[in-house]
């Protein structure tokens, strides 16, 4: 329930992604995201914060755990603004970002000290050493993890397999 959700909520295929937002290969994969969800009304993708690049990735991945409270609806927006940036992210920058989309700065900082925000990092991190994933972007469809911005035809591919097959290799 702390993850976001993009695409739709019902789908009938989900996708979870871990994603970092200082990794060069989650950008080339967010292009992957945006060209899966144009594509397939019924996949549903959920995003893991899983800032494992240094203290600045933490940082604005604390800052989008905060606008996520304060602005859910607003939220794939500033994902795809932050990720898709060609700056390096950091707290102040994440902070700007969330205040072109009007959330109050004060707001925000005192969202990023809610103890939640450390919970769901800690339980990313604990799901991801379950899985293996070490590095961004990985995924998750069904019974696979797949590691690297390995494209969005593969991913697709198996998208299809999993409605075809119920995994993502039939």
């Amino acid at each position: 329930p702390e993850d976001i959700v993009l695409g739709n909520p019902n789908g009938d295929v989900t996708v979870v992604e871990f994603y970092d937002y200082n990794c060069g290969f989650c950008k080339r994969a967010m292009n992957d995201m945006v060209g899966i969800l144009d594509k397939d009304p019924n996949v549903r993708f959920v995003l893991k914060e899983f800032p494992i690049l240094g203290p600045d990735s933490l940082a604005a991945h604390r800052v989008a755990m905060s606008f996520r409270v304060l602005a859910p609806e607003k939220y794939g927006d500033f994902h795809l603004r932050l990720l898709g940036g060609d700056v390096r992210a950091t707290e102040a920058h994440a902070i700007e970002v969330a205040k072109e989309f009007g959330v109050d700065e004060t707001a925000l900082r005192e969202g990023m000290d809610d103890p939640a925000i450390d919970q769901s990092i800690r339980k990313t991190y604990e799901l991801a050493n379950a899985l293996g994933i070490s590095g961004t972007p990985s995924f998750v469809i069904g019974d696979e993890a797949v590691f690297g911005a390995v494209g969005e035809d593969l991913l697709l591919d198996k998208i299809a397999n999993m409605r075809q097959c119920e995994s993502t290799i039939c």
